[in-house]
């Protein structure tokens, strides 16, 4: 990034902050219902339509109900999306992996179109050991009990908690632009505080991150993804994501899991220390994003599995999207 797009991020993200802050404390924003209200009526979409050949499913777990699609033949996969995104995001490396696996793609529990269970006692709903445990039931009701695991972001971090709990499903985990969460959270800097600003401000108590948010979900969607829209992102896809992302309940849920993620989960990550995967491990991550400029991601790994290996490819934090054909053939090679 250069310096004049630093500027200019941090000036927007500035104006943004301030913007909201104001239309709260004037009252111009209606303040976002937290914990277990009922959902609002939002109308489901079509996102198999990104996946030629594939079918859509819904599938109740003991927790949520989980959307998804399946596709392909061949060795089961798992491929969990990242924040603020939905399944859509492997639109293009879920159909090319399907030509040699089955390949399932699931919305996490509060993205998406699938449910959105309630906070629990320490945002446990949103906890990555739950949201781990919605993807092993709906991979045992669809016939897979052991399956290869991949997961971006967000979903990088349930498919970490998921090999912890659940060790004897996975056969294989490949994780894409993260380092484990207590790792992140344990060492903080000031470059890792800027670039990662919405790991700070989504934890905040409901409803004050709601609240901004919902106020001009369009607007802070936008930001995030920056000129990726009808680039690498197609527009239909993009428009994919904005109507789960303005759906308030959505919202409250993708902070209920940030706000997990800086409790709960910590604990349970404390907790497993001493316990490292036994499964071969592959972590990819954006040369060009702030990850791998932070970390040495494959050393990082090292310290909770003991098989680990990695690449840094031509891209930033949206890999699937980005580089979509250079993280096809990297997870194609470790998952045969």
């Amino acid at each position: 990034m250069t310096q004049h797009s630093s500027d200019a991020a941090t000036i927007e993200r500035r104006s943004f902050i301030e913007a909201m802050t104001l239309a709260l404390a004037t009252g111009a924003v209606a303040e976002i219902g937290t914990a277990n209200a009922a959902e609002p009526a939002v109308a489901t979409g079509n996102v198999v339509q990104h996946f030629p050949g594939f079918e859509s499913f819904r599938i109740d777990t003991s927790g949520a109900t989980i959307n998804g699609v399946k596709g392909g033949k061949g060795p089961a996969v798992l491929l969990l999306h990242g924040w603020p995104q939905t399944l859509a995001e492997w639109h293009v490396v879920g159909p090319l992996l399907a030509k040699d696996f089955t390949v399932v793609a699931t919305d996490l529990r509060g993205y998406g179109d699938s449910s959105k269970p309630g906070d629990g006692t320490n945002h446990s709903g949103y906890s990555k050991r739950e949201m781990a445990r919605d993807q092993v039931e709906v991979m045992e009701k669809l016939g897979h009990r052991k399956f290869l695991l991949v997961g971006h972001d967000r979903g990088g971090r349930v498919a970490h908690r998921l090999a912890i709990d659940h060790a004897d499903r996975v056969t294989k985990l490949a994780v894409l632009d993260i380092v484990p969460t207590l790792k992140v959270y344990s060492t903080v800097t000031q470059q890792l505080a800027t670039a990662y600003y919405h790991w700070f401000f989504l934890i905040q108590p409901a409803p004050f991150p709601e609240t901004l948010i919902n106020s001009n979900a369009e607007f802070f969607l936008r930001r995030m993804f920056g000129g990726m829209i009808g680039k690498t992102m197609p527009e239909a896809v993009y428009a994919e994501y904005l109507r789960a992302f303005k759906n308030p309940a959505t919202i409250h849920a993708m902070c209920e899991d940030y706000r997990a993620a800086a409790s709960i989960d910590l604990e349970h990550d404390k907790a497993d220390l001493a316990n490292k995967l036994e499964c071969p491990l592959l972590t990819l991550w954006g040369a060009k994003g702030a990850m791998g400029q932070m970390f040495d991601v494959p050393a990082t790994w090292r310290e909770r599995a003991k098989n680990v290996s990695g690449k840094g490819l031509p891209g930033g934090h949206w890999l699937p999207e980005e580089v979509p054909n250079e993280v096809y053939a990297e997870l194609n090679a470790f998952l045969r």
